[in-house]
């Protein structure tokens, strides 16, 4: 089986599990839920996950509702995101943004329960008593990147932080917690919940924290040639865009170096590392 295959293969197998944690009660508020997560992004962050614990040994059946968790989280972010108070988006992927197509307080109170359903379904991972310490490791390393040292302080430093006060120190520290965070614990829980908590949990941890600002800088890049950052803060404005491409190179490259240097071989995270390069498949 090709690496697209076994991603393809993981990919739908989050799809499957997310549509199982999000029933369909006929409210609106389920509809608003579905309607933020369903069908919609190419979960790169639970098949970054995955792919991490699979290639340390880890079990699917722990590993895929942490990936749910992950994604779950995410969309949370995007929804809180596009509110007015925040950036204002009337669309996502190409569709109507959450507050739009359901009202604000609705696409609130959808938020709310997708960050509570992702640490739920954390908590009732299955898993043997053995496996209660990397479990709870994991819910850890997830709840301090959805928090403020990670996407909570991030997303304020992009709604505070002003072009003349922008340097790249203050970017860079933007970027690793508003999307870095999320990218970093992906891979890391991988790593906890295969019990790898020695050289393999560094080098993941090094591969998703270049892997996030990679993510960043090529969203920033795309971004530019659609007008840009609503806040006017962003890679391409601070940095310029020919040193934004080639940091984003760099750090993809050490993101694969750093595998390499612990021996962590899959074919899948050098594939989801490549796909942040400028024209690669994500």
């Amino acid at each position: 089986m090709g690496v697209r295959e076994s991603l393809e293969l993981k990919r739908r197998a989050v799809e499957a599990a997310l549509v199982g944690l999000l029933a369909d009660d006929g409210t609106r508020l389920a509809a608003a839920m579905r309607y933020a997560v369903l069908g919609a992004g190419k979960r790169f962050r639970p098949l970054l996950l995955l792919s991490s614990g699979e290639a340390l040994g880890g079990r699917p059946e722990l590993l895929l509702p942490y990936a749910c968790a992950v994604e779950l989280v995410h969309n949370y972010s995007l929804v809180h995101d596009d509110l007015p108070c925040m950036d204002d988006d009337d669309f996502r992927r190409g569709r109507p943004s959450c507050h739009k197509e359901f009202g604000e307080t609705t696409a609130l109170l959808a938020g709310d329960a997708l960050l509570s359903l992702a640490f739920q379904a954390m908590a009732e991972a299955p898993c043997g008593e053995a496996d209660l310490p990397l479990k709870e490791k994991a819910l850890q390393e997830l709840g301090r990147a959805a928090g403020v040292a990670g996407l909570i302080g991030g997303q304020w430093l992009d709604l505070t932080l002003t072009a003349d006060k922008a340097d790249e120190k203050a970017l860079f520290r933007m970027m690793a917690g508003k999307t870095g965070s999320l990218i970093r614990a992906a891979a890391r829980c991988g790593a906890i919940l295969a019990g790898r908590l020695g050289r393999e949990l560094e080098a993941l941890t090094e591969y998703g924290e270049r892997l996030g600002l990679a993510f960043q800088l090529r969203d920033d890049l795309e971004d530019s040639g659609r007008g840009g950052s609503p806040s006017g803060v962003d890679a391409v404005s601070v940095l310029g865009a020919e040193r934004a491409a080639a940091l984003l190179e760099e750090n993809v490259g050490l993101g694969l170096a750093a595998l390499e240097r612990a021996g962590v071989a899959s074919e899948e995270l050098r594939f989801l590392a490549a796909s942040l390069r400028p024209g690669g498949a994500r």
